[in-house]
This record gives C-alpha cells, structure tokens and sequence, in this order.
C-alpha cells in the first residue's frame, strides 16, 4: 500500500473527502507568485536578464539592498576574499548601512537601479527590495553625515543598548535593542529615524518598487517587547506597513498592495504570531525539513506535511535554500543542484506557501561555493532550467486547485497533485524509480510530462510510469 498524505488548506471554499481519490470541482485558497532572489546581482544585470526572468515564469525578482553601505576591502567586488586573494571582497558589505538612500558601490547607483525598474516594468515583473533598518555598519564612525543630523545626532541613531552585544537570543529586550555580530543596533523607535528611513522606502516606491524583504526583521521590536530606555513606544512595524504616519509622513502606497515579508528566523522566543500581523514570514524550518529529506532522499526523513510554523501556509515564504544558508552559514553549499533543483519543483508544485528561488553563483560547485566569485555577475543558470520553469508555469495554472501530497512506500518519489488538473512527480533518488499504481487525482488517461515528454498512465486512479533519478515531471490533465 502507498503512503497517502493529504492536505488541507484554509479558506477552501470546497473539498472532497481525502478518501474520494478525485476532486474535480474543488476550488481552493492558493497562492500563484514566485520569487527569483537575484542574489549579489547588480541592477544592471537583473535589468538586462529581466526578460529571461519572465520567461522563466517568475511573478518576483528580489534584489539584494539597495541602500548606501559600508566600503570595505577597498571597493573590491569579490563575493568572498581571504588574505592575499587578488581580488578582495565582501558581499555582505551591502547589509551594512551608512546611510539610507538608493545605490551603493556594489550593485549601482540610483539611476541604475531606475533603469532595473524600467525593465521590470516592461516584462511585467514586480521587484522586492531586500531592507534592513535594524543596524549600521560594524564600524559606525562611516556612518554619513546625513543620517546623523537627520536623527538628531549620532548618539541619537543608537539604542541605549545598542552596542552591548547580545549574550542571550531568548532575552527579547537584548534581542531586540543590542547588537548582533558586532553590529550596532539603530533606534527604530525614534521618529527622526522612522521618518528618514519612510523617505528612502517611499523613494523606491515612486520608482515602483512592489515589496520588501525586511532583514533581521525578529531584532525590531514589536508592541508588546520590552522597550529601549531611549524609546516611548514600540511602533515601528506600524510605521513601516503603513498602519501610523510618523512626523506627516505616511507609507506612500497601501502595505496591502506590496508583498512585504520578514527575515524571522525562527528560535526560541520569537513571536512569530505577532509579527505575521504585520508581514509575511520565513518558513525557515520547513527550509531545514526539506533539506534534510532531499539529503536522505527519503520523503519519510522528516514531515513536510507541517509548515513547522504557527502561521498558516499562505503566510509564509518558503525555500529549500537562502543567502543565509549557503553564502554565510555554507549549510546547505553541499546539496547538489539537483537536489536545489527537486526541492523547488516541490515547493512551488504546492498550494501554498511563495516559493523564493535562490540564485548560486555562476560556476559554483560543491568544492567551490563561491564559484566566479564576483559581486554584480549574473548566477547559474539554474533558475531557468526546464524543470524550474515547468514548476513555476504549474503552479500559476493550477491556482485554485487543492493539492494532495503522495508518497512511495520507499520514500524515493513525491506526487504533489493538484485536484484534477495535474500532477508533479519527484524522484529525489540515485536510483531509478517505477510506479506501480502510486494513487493519483487527476482523471484516466496517458500524460505526456512538459519537459521530457515522457509517458505517465492513469487507470482507476492510480499512476504508472518510470522516473530516471533526481529529476522531475510535470503532468497537465489533457
């Protein structure tokens, strides 16, 4: 007997019974968009490839920040440099702010960014900006003269607490008020701050900017945290989602007609219930859950039944990889692109959840992470390969279709079928995998799969065919 998992989503208007097999009138709450994080990409480059973005299927591209930041190693454009490498670098010098308007060394100025828009609004592609207001530069003396006396001064761009390091995550006065990884910690609270930070978020919404992904969004303070002894209130999440004005100066467009989402790495002690009033979160550990499965190549190695968070599926973002995961804590640099490959195919075959897709380096590998290691160059070419973009396609033409997830006894292959419509198989083996009457939804009849064209068959509702290893088939209802 195979394995049946079925799910169930909120919002549904109507479902059959899981032990029904078929579903053909059911129209389900789903989500359609897709993110590309063009990660480390310059302006120019997403703006050049924004019509292989579109093909590719993608509803979002996600650049990485946008605002004025540290100059570090010289100006160099290495992703990664170590002592005496000849060329040096650092990507995450753009998560260190110096000040908080459009362009930096490393991806463009803000007319680069301008003509990036340009673009995107051509091929009909919303772009996300990547924010992090939480913190400066590690070395807070490059901090601008503009920030400075837009705040009151530099004493009053800081929290009191704001260069203590912070010893315990748990504690959300130190979580939220101290630095992290030798990062001095902003005075989000204070209007002069809010109202300068408002006008550089307000400056990418007049360039048409739809979204952003606010970093160390889990170190601002919420309403009900503990507050800084330079603060009154914890009001900036409704400042920056547009629920307050602050000094006359309001969010310029409705925050419910942007896609705005929160780096909440969940821990212990994060209250992820009450920042997804505000935002969109990251499924962070459904992320680790996929890993581990695709890893052991055993659907059973872990539930992905569970979003493995408290907010609903349709809150969340998903991936099987981040910036996080694979340029700074390299844990999941080892999982092969295939298995990269898989993973999205899973993810974006599902009803819900928004799927970001996370660009490698061009020429990375397994030994070599960073690959051609240039900040501003385009990544792999993984983000339009034809499994990618047979995933991305399904998803959009399967809105409003519940899904079932369907695994072999073995763990090896994966259906995710979306009611009657089609059907997305997996095999995230090294071995060759057949089916044998894998249940299914969609009716009798033969399927050709959209990118090999190989032949699937369904009888009485349930599934036959033979997928090659580590790869994906995508089967529309004929």
């Amino acid at each position: 007997m195979k394995k049946l998992l079925c799910l169930t989503a909120l919002g549904m208007a109507f479902i059959s019974s899981c032990n029904s097999g078929k579903d053909t009138k059911a129209v389900a709450d789903t989500n359609d968009d897709v993110i590309l994080h063009a990660w480390s990409w310059s302006f120019d480059t997403i703006g050049a490839n924004m019509k292989d973005i579109a093909a590719a299927g993608y509803t979002y591209v996600q650049t990485s920040p946008a605002n004025t930041c540290f100059v570090g190693e010289d100006g160099g454009l290495a992703l990664f440099s170590a002592d005496g490498d000849s060329v040096r670098g650092k990507w995450y010098y753009y998560y260190q702010p110096t000040d908080w308007k459009i362009g930096n060394y490393l991806l463009g100025n803000r007319d680069q960014f301008k003509a990036m828009m340009d673009s995107a609004k051509k091929y009909n592609i919303k772009v996300i900006v990547d924010v992090l207001p939480n913190h400066t530069a590690v070395d807070h003396t490059a901090v601008l003269p503009d920030l400075d006396n837009a705040v009151g001064g530099h004493d009053k761009l800081f929290h009191a607490n704001g260069f203590n390091d912070i010893r315990d995550y748990n504690d959300r006065y130190e979580c939220t008020t101290g630095k992290m990884g030798g990062l001095p910690d902003v005075n989000t609270e204070n209007p002069d701050f809010q109202h300068y930070y408002l006008t550089y978020v307000n400056d990418l919404l007049s360039l048409g900017v739809k979204g952003f992904r606010y970093d160390t969004a889990k170190h601002i303070g919420l309403p009900s945290d503990p507050l800084d002894s330079l603060a009154s209130r914890n009001n900036f999440w409704d400042v920056a989602t547009g629920r307050e004005s602050v000094k006359g100066l309001k969010l310029a467009v409705p925050a419910d007609s942007l896609f705005i989402y929160g780096e909440v790495l969940q821990d212990k002690n994060v209250k992820e219930k009450e920042y997804a009033e505000y935002m969109n979160l990251t499924a962070s550990a459904y992320g680790h859950a996929l890993r581990t499965v695709l890893d052991k190549a055993d659907f059973a190695a872990d539930s992905l039944l569970s979003w493995h968070h408290p907010a609903e599926g349709k809150k969340l973002v998903t991936w099987v990889e981040s910036h996080d995961t694979y340029a700074n804590e390299h844990e999941s640099a080892g999982l092969t692109d295939q298995q990269i490959r898989m993973g999205w195919v899973f993810l974006a075959s599902r009803q819900n959840g928004t799927p970001l897709f996370f660009s490698r380096p061009a020429g990375s590998t397994r030994e070599n992470f960073w690959g051609n290691n240039r900040v501003g160059a385009r990544g792999n070419d993984e983000f339009k390969h034809p499994e990618v973009v047979a995933a991305n396609k399904f998803r959009k033409d399967m809105s409003g279709t519940p899904e079932k997830v369907i695994s072999t006894d073995n763990g090896a292959v994966i259906e995710v079928s979306r009611g009657s419509s089609g059907v997305a198989l997996i095999n995230i083996s090294g071995q060759e995998q057949n089916l044998n009457g894998l249940e299914t939804t969609v009716p009798d009849g033969e399927y050709h799969d959209r990118v090999y064209n190989s032949i699937f068959t369904v009888k009485s509702g349930k599934i036959s065919g033979t997928l090659s290893p580590y790869t994906s088939y995508i089967l529309y209802n004929n």
